[in-house]
Order: structure tokens, then C-alpha cells, then sequence
């Protein structure tokens, strides 16, 4: 945060969108959670909190990929 400075107005850092991004996908389709099922993204249901962090962070690592595919 100390270089928040240093963008332009308007300007957003890749890991803040991909985090926004993965809230997004995360929420609207209950990816990790136990004992759901997340739509169009496979088998991805946890049986314990940290398989749930686990599956979060790869969602994360492919959300931030992607993003840095777009630039």
C-alpha cells in the first residue's frame, strides 16, 4: 500500500482484480465450500477449512494469471 502513490487515478493493480475476481467466482458459485458443488468449475468441494484456503488460492493463482494474460 505504501506505493499507492504511484498510479495514475483510475488504475488498479492485477492482484487487486484477480482478488475481486475470485471473490466473484467464489461466492456466486459456492467454489470450495464443503458440500457444494461449484458450477462449470469441476470437483471442487473441501472436507476440511484447509482444503477450502487450498482451493481458494489456486482459484486466486488462476485469476491472477488471467488477468495478466489481458495486459
Amino acid at each position: 500500500m505504501n506505493d499507492a502513490g504511484s498510479f495514475p487515478v483510475g488504475t488498479r493493480r492485477n492482484e487487486d482484480i484477480a482478488l475481486d475476481m475470485m471473490r466473484f467466482i467464489a461466492m456466486t458459485t459456492g467454489y470450495g465450500k464443503t458440500g457444494s458443488v461449484g458450477a462449470g468449475f469441476g470437483s471442487s468441494v473441501a472436507s476440511k477449512p484447509e482444503d477450502y484456503a487450498t482451493h481458494l488460492l489456486e482459484l486466486y493463482g488462476r485469476c491472477l494469471s488471467a488477468v495478466e494474460r489481458k495486459k
